[in-house]
């Protein structure tokens, strides 16, 4: 059975993509939490996850004896390994374009990643109107994203998701849809109503069910609370 190594459910927003998207797709899988406890080189974190990856973090997807980290090499040896699941989009045009805007977030809304990190047991959107006012960056983060997802929803039918039914996308822009409902920033109502679509998902209700079971506060991850 495949074994996915993931970090604190409430605030490890690259473990919740490979996550959901197994639990989404119905792929059996075993979970293996290793705790936040710090990430110097001699942290119970960092010596746990030695034994399984040579760069230290989660996600990590053991295959038998086969090792896969990072998050896009992940969703694509998934999307290899079960063709069945059409994880991608089928359509070439449409995959071509999921995989693009998966890279995207991949490697890009630093300013929304790091002014708006991923807690969803938290509600901070006095914070989050404080961020909306005083972080351009943030705002253009929030812009592209807006733009992105508007233009692909109105090719789909109502109530549809990125590219119709469940994919890779979605499952790596739900931390984003976390994110969007803890700091409460301003959407869109097509935009809005997506969001929501998302945390519908019986995959991503799952996460945010166990994230706020956890009951495990990281200070190291907490730049506006001093307490839960």
């Amino acid at each position: 059975m495949l074994k996915l190594y993931i970090g604190n459910k409430n605030y490890s927003s690259w473990s919740m993509r490979p996550w959901v998207l197994l639990r989404q797709a119905g792929i059996p899988f075993e979970e293996v939490m290793v705790r936040f406890d710090a990430f110097g080189a001699d942290s119970v974190f960092k010596t746990t996850l030695a034994s399984v990856s040579p760069v230290g973090k989660v996600p990590v997807l053991l295959d038998g004896d086969l090792a896969i980290w990072d998050t896009l090499a992940i969703a694509e040896y998934l999307a290899e390994r079960f063709p069945e699941r059409a994880l991608w989009p089928v359509q070439a045009r449409s995959r071509a374009r999921a995989r693009s805007i998966c890279a995207e977030m991949h490697a890009g809304f630093g300013a929304l990643r790091s002014h708006c990190p991923m807690n969803i047991e938290a509600s901070l959107p006095e914070v989050g109107a404080r961020i909306w006012r005083e972080q351009a960056s943030v705002r253009a983060d929030v812009e592209r994203l807006s733009a992105m997802w508007t233009e692909l929803l109105v090719q789909q039918p109502e109530g549809s998701l990125l590219f119709g039914e469940f994919s890779i996308a979605d499952a790596y822009y739900a931390p984003v849809c976390m994110r969007f409902a803890t700091y409460g920033l301003p959407l869109s109502a097509p935009v809005a109503a997506y969001v929501e679509r998302v945390r519908a998902l019986s995959g991503v209700r799952a996460w945010i069910e166990q994230a706020l079971a956890e009951r495990d506060f990281r200070d190291f991850e907490e730049p506006y609370r001093k307490s839960r």
